[in-house]
């Protein structure tokens, strides 16, 4: 296994500006993420405030405990009742077989940052993993893709939720989970791996109550030795945490989203996309009202209510949900962070370049409720790269960074070009050339004939562009079935190095990797060394 770091360009303005031009966003953020002197100076920052570390331990504890965490898990949650102890931290959906690959870069992430900050200050860090289980949109987590010949294809499985239930509260259909498991495996070239590890994923599945469940199985059999500590944002233990912290996000909701709704605005005006849909009136607080999680609004009122009117709370009765049954509410993406911060003594969030777009909008909110917003570290990115793989870019001479920023359908048509006896594109060029020269007398004589004949002849040109045009791509597609083996290696290198137009690891996901090379290759990667000054990783298996 080698790794090779290669610097490419987000296509968000804002992520770019946040890596290689701080100073443009530095008013949005608590912490310069490439100045040393912070870690230290968060560190005091995080031993200073008051934690419920006893409980909020004993709680990690449960979880891990029913998802059969391995000893190291527990070894370092015992740390977490350290005053003297900090967390790196990272979240994502629970995502089926993990979802796509960048779900177990962010644990990497999270694994590499914890460890480099604790030899660096001496003191215990430990790497935490959020799962969002009480986000509740399944059409993000029902799926995987898989390469099938010329493209990716989606693999959903069939269940469909009645309502808007959070992942965590929705039950797991043993039945149907097993059959799209062996549907997927069925999809896949049968390795030295593929048997057990069909086998492992099937007992996980039969050990799962739920999709929140499944995934936390799947992620500590990738990596069982890392000591990551996985936590279900939605378990009922962990709202019994929250009370004191929803009461105070609800006591400063309007100020929460006046500040929130202020920093969108100025980011707009900057030119920055906006990835995070904001209004004056949101509560950034979602109320489970007959078995659906409604997100609630204010009213003029002052009333917490669902867009619908289908739910009506004055704030007299939210604090007494949150007194009595607090299980009921949970966070959107605007106060999950500060719930984040509120429970862990937080040293660093990692996150991706759509994360801290939106969290370029949340210092306001982190000083409402009396917090400091955590440095925000932009997450490891990886592209994994096979044997087979490597030897066709070795063939054709193709640059591995450049494949994977920007694919090789360009490297592709110069190589069909290079082949042909004729230049092609050329010769559809000075044709059309041509044809422009010849047919020009024939429009400038249409002009004395009115707008109408002027108008047929410019579209009378375009037509026999179109045609030259229509000629040339048939001689490309004759001689794609001339080198039909080489352009279907082409092909599989842009559908493993930029599939989709985009990285590997937004669409790729873990099956093919751990079928290939079987289920430690992800504990393997982590043991190398990352930094985090490099924005992406080649890894050649």
């Amino acid at each position: 296994m080698r790794m090779e770091a290669i610097d490419i360009q987000s296509k968000q303005r804002f992520f770019n500006d946040y890596q290689h031009n701080f100073d443009q966003v530095s008013d949005q953020f608590e912490y310069n993420p490439r100045e040393e002197s912070i870690w230290s100076e968060r560190y005091q920052y995080v031993v200073n405030q008051s934690y419920q570390r006893e409980a909020l331990s004993d709680v990690l504890v449960e979880m891990n405990k029913k998802w059969e965490a391995p000893t190291e898990t527990f070894e370092q949650i015992e740390k977490l009742r350290k005053e003297n102890s900090a967390v790196v931290i990272a979240g994502q959906q629970a995502g089926l077989m993990t979802g796509p690959l960048y779900t177990v870069h962010k644990a990497i992430s999270v694994l590499q940052l914890a460890k480099q900050k604790q030899e660096e200050l001496q003191e215990p860090v430990v790497p935490v993993f959020w799962i969002a289980g009480e986000d509740h949109d399944f059409d993000e987590i029902n799926h995987v893709f898989l390469k099938q010949q010329d493209h990716m294809e989606k693999f959903s499985i069939q269940q469909n939720p009645d309502q808007k239930q959070s992942v965590s509260d929705m039950a797991l259909e043993q039945e149907t989970a097993s059959k799209w498991v062996r549907s997927v495996f069925s999809e896949i070239q049968e390795t030295e791996f593929t048997n057990d590890l069909l086998k492992q994923c099937l007992s996980a599945v039969e050990k799962s109550e739920s999709f929140t469940d499944f995934f936390a199985r799947l992620m500590y059999q990738l990596l069982p030795e890392s000591g990551l500590v996985l936590f279900d944002a939605h378990d009922p233990m962990a709202r019994e945490l929250e009370r004191p912290y929803f009461k105070n996000m609800i006591e400063k909701n309007e100020p929460i989203a006046r500040g929130v709704y202020a920093a969108l605005q100025k980011n707009r005006n900057q030119g920055y996309e906006t990835l995070l849909d904001s209004e004056m009136d949101d509560a950034h607080l979602f109320y489970q009202h007959d078995g659906d999680r409604t997100l609630l609004v204010r009213d003029e009122a002052g009333h917490f209510k669902g867009k619908n009117d289908e739910v009506v709370l004055s704030k007299e009765d939210l604090l007494e949900v949150v007194e009595q049954q607090p299980w009921l509410l949970s966070n959107n993406v605007v106060t999950r962070p500060l719930m984040q911060d509120c429970l862990f003594p937080v040293l660093a969030f990692i996150g991706g370049p759509g994360e801290i777009n939106y969290w370029s909008a949340l210092k306001p909110a982190f000083s409402e409720v009396g917090l400091q917003m955590p440095p925000v570290i932009p997450r490891l990115s990886f592209t994994l790269v096979d044997r087979r793989t490597q030897q066709i870019l070795d063939k054709y001479e193709l640059k591995t960074s450049t494949s994977v920023e920007y694919g090789v359908g360009e490297q592709k048509l110069n190589w069909l070009s290079s082949h042909s006896v004729a230049p092609i594109e050329q010769l559809g060029e000075q044709v059309k050339v041509e044809m422009d020269r010849i047919h020009r007398p024939l429009r400038e004589a249409s002009s004395q004939f009115g707008a109408d004949i002027e108008q047929l002849a410019d579209k009378n040109l375009e037509y026999i562009q179109q045609h030259v045009d229509f000629l040339t791509k048939r001689f490309h597609q004759s001689l794609e079935q001339q080198y039909s083996r080489e352009m279907k290696e082409f092909e599989d290198v842009e559908l493993l190095l930029h599939p989709n137009g985009g990285l590997q690891e937004r669409v790729w996901n873990i099956l093919p990797w751990i079928n290939q090379y079987g289920l430690d290759v992800f504990e393997r990667m982590n043991e190398s060394y990352y930094s985090f000054e490099s924005p992406h990783y080649i890894v050649h298996l």
